[in-house]
């Protein structure tokens, strides 16, 4: 066999993710969330989770945002928000609204919004 031809039993690569893969999500999460480093601890989740988007404080102390990434991601971080958030939050209520696979990201990374 010729080095330079591939052997027909090697592994193919790896698929590549699909655009159905990606998914956003909005949120607002309701409760003691403000003054709590809820935003900091949510932009190191989605981070550690791969995801990009945006969180902020709301004049009605509740903190809302967007999430974009892998489907499996985008959910690990829905349960994260819905549950757990920072270590000193109080979370009452976590609304989740707009949710929709997309083509592609719309944000280049996670980043704390004011």
């Amino acid at each position: 066999m010729n080095h330079s031809q591939r052997d027909c039993r090697e592994p193919a690569a790896p698929p590549r993710s699909s655009m159905a893969d990606l998914f956003s999500l909005d949120f607002e999460i309701f409760g003691l969330v403000t003054g709590v480093f809820f935003r900091m601890h949510a932009e190191q989740e989605a981070v550690r989770l791969g995801l990009v988007g945006w969180v902020k404080n709301t004049y009605h102390d509740t903190v809302v945002g967007q999430v974009q990434g892998p489907v499996d991601k985008v959910q690990e971080m829905r349960e994260w928000l819905a549950t757990k958030g920072s270590p000193f939050c109080r979370i009452d209520k976590a609304q989740f609204n707009n949710e929709r696979p997309i083509s592609k990201l719309e944000h280049e990374k996670f980043r704390i919004s004011y």
